[in-house]
């Protein structure tokens, strides 16, 4: 299983960088950071919080996960990103969705939320070609551009890998046309194998092939010794983050039990396709230090190739 990569993501606004040291040393490929303008605790931004982790560590690979897109000028985040990666050496993930789970951040930044996903796309489409050329002059509905180019470019040629999250259809459509992975969160197996065989059709249709295509899926992840405590504790965290009762949730969308009931489950993703796992550990702040070794030391390893 050595082609399966895996990360975590950020659990802290204000230990960046020693939350990102740690998620190296522990062995992790990957280190994602999400973001809200607001959100319903504290939150912070992906491109600062990533930028502390980059200057803090030297191996593992940053993720956005995700940038909220809509609410960014194209070219702002295309220098973003391009900052970013040239900072860190080219470590830097692009992963973008379209938000709207809190009205109020898109009410609080003059975008209208049903405009989301059209902005997104467009974004997409004018950041790729600021990435890959020059001058690029751009005429859409959100987004003009003349003859503008972002120096320095990206270090990673043809540029970052651009990842799609979502649950949707339009996002499949998405990371179809304009990305090089796809990475869903709030999913069972099932529905990630048919979200990549749906993936698949829609590259058929513009004329691409799955060869460098990475899907992936971000799974919020409570490990301990007794199982139940473990999703005790993994729906006291999901509920009170995302301010609804997860009870019903958990046992159907995170990873939580004991190392042997996770790799059983985990399991279940590779099968269904999943070539990028990232695990958040999803637990009280005081539990957070072992939750994420147990996930690195104990159920990892057994999906790392000679294992």
């Amino acid at each position: 299983m050595s082609d399966v990569t895996f990360g975590t993501a950020l659990q802290t606004v204000t230990d960046v960088a020693g939350f990102a040291r740690r998620a190296e040393d522990l062995g992790f490929d990957l280190l994602g950071c999400g973001e809200h303008v607001m959100f319903h605790g504290p939150v912070g931004n992906t491109f600062i919080s990533l930028s502390v982790a980059a200057g803090a560590t030297q191996r593992i690979r940053l993720l956005s996960s995700i940038v909220l897109l809509p609410l960014y000028p194209a070219a702002l985040a295309a220098k973003l990103g391009a900052a970013l990666d040239v900072a860190s050496n080219g470590r830097y993930n692009f992963g973008v969705g379209v938000g709207g789970e809190f009205p109020k951040e898109f009410e609080a930044c003059g975008v209208p939320v049903n405009q989301r996903g059209a902005r997104t796309n467009e974004a997409l489409e004018v950041i790729t070609r600021l990435w890959t050329e020059q001058n690029v002059t751009f005429h859409g509905r959100f987004t003009t551009t003349n003859e503008v180019t972002i120096s320095p470019a990206p270090v990673q040629r043809p540029h970052p890998p651009i990842w799609v999250a979502g649950r949707r259809d339009a996002a499949m459509k998405r990371a179809a046309r304009y990305a090089n992975g796809w990475l869903p969160y709030m999913y069972t197996p099932e529905q990630l194998h048919d979200s990549i065989e749906t993936i698949t059709r829609y590259r058929g249709e513009f004329g691409r092939d799955m060869e460098d295509f990475n899907p992936g899926v971000f799974i919020f992840t409570t490990v301990h010794r007794d199982g139940a405590k473990a999703r005790q504790m993994c729906n006291d965290k999901l509920s009170t983050q995302y301010a609804q009762d997860f009870t019903k949730l958990v046992p159907r969308y995170a990873l939580a039990g004991t190392p042997e009931e996770c790799h059983k489950r985990l399991q279940e993703y590779i099968d269904a396709g999943a070539r990028t796992i990232i695990l958040p550990a999803a637990g009280p702040a005081d539990y957070n230090d072992d939750n994420l070794a147990m996930i690195a030391q104990e159920v990892i390893p057994a999906f790392r190739g000679g294992n």
